[in-house]
């Protein structure tokens, strides 16, 4: 990464709060949980390739991932299930997985910053939503970080039992090989079948 392309993060939306930043990941997949992550990090936090996790190298996510848990002042990561995804659609899934990451954090937020468009009160705490607030803030970044590599360590933990479908490759995105697999192999425990997993998944709304 050069020095034109170093990311200017913001530390803080509001520098009068305890913020905490909240992201997701695995939500277009077709099987597995859902995570996310939860990070508040102390005031003085800087790191020149902290990003969108989307935007790294895994190398890179796996470094600051190290760092990030270190060095935060509080993180939590939590998930929700394929069959709890199925019960009350992803979007409800991915913002619930948010508040279960906020209720394990050891210190209580004053102003969550949520990465996307999309939230629901969660204990009468004021809330941002940012769209792309992965790229824009430090704590949203930072938790995109711990919610991709702890999913995908836990899709190679799944695909250790489940080797035909690739997920320590594909992390159980709609690849062709997946979906090719699926074909020939059926579904697992795992996967979403409120998706459609043969084509385009289903878009799910509040």
């Amino acid at each position: 990464m050069g020095i034109k392309d170093k990311p200017s993060l913001a530390s803080f939306y509001n520098s009068n709060n305890i913020e905490a930043g909240c992201d997701e990941a695995g939500r277009g997949c077709l099987a597995g949980p859902v995570f996310a992550a939860a990070v508040i990090l102390p005031s003085n936090f800087y790191h020149p390739l902290l990003n969108d996790s989307k935007k790294l190298t895994e190398k890179q996510r796996y470094s600051l991932k190290d760092i990030i848990e270190k060095e935060s002042t509080a993180w939590a990561v939590a998930s929700v299930s394929a069959a709890e995804i199925d019960s009350i659609n992803i979007l409800n899934a991915s913002i619930l997985a948010m508040h279960r990451a906020l209720d394990k954090l050891s210190l209580t937020p004053e102003h969550i910053l949520v990465d996307g468009n999309k939230f629901k009160e969660y204990r009468d705490i004021e809330y941002s939503c940012i769209v792309g607030g992965d790229g824009k803030y430090a704590s949203i970044a930072a938790a995109s970080i711990l919610a991709k590599t702890w999913r995908d360590n836990h899709m190679r933990e799944l695909a250790l039992k489940n080797p035909q479908y690739g997920w320590e490759r594909n992390m159980a995105y709609p690849t062709k090989k997946h979906r090719e697999a699926i074909i020939k192999f059926g579904l697992t425990k795992h996967h979403r079948v409120s998706f459609n997993l043969y084509g385009k998944p289903s878009q799910n709304k509040l």
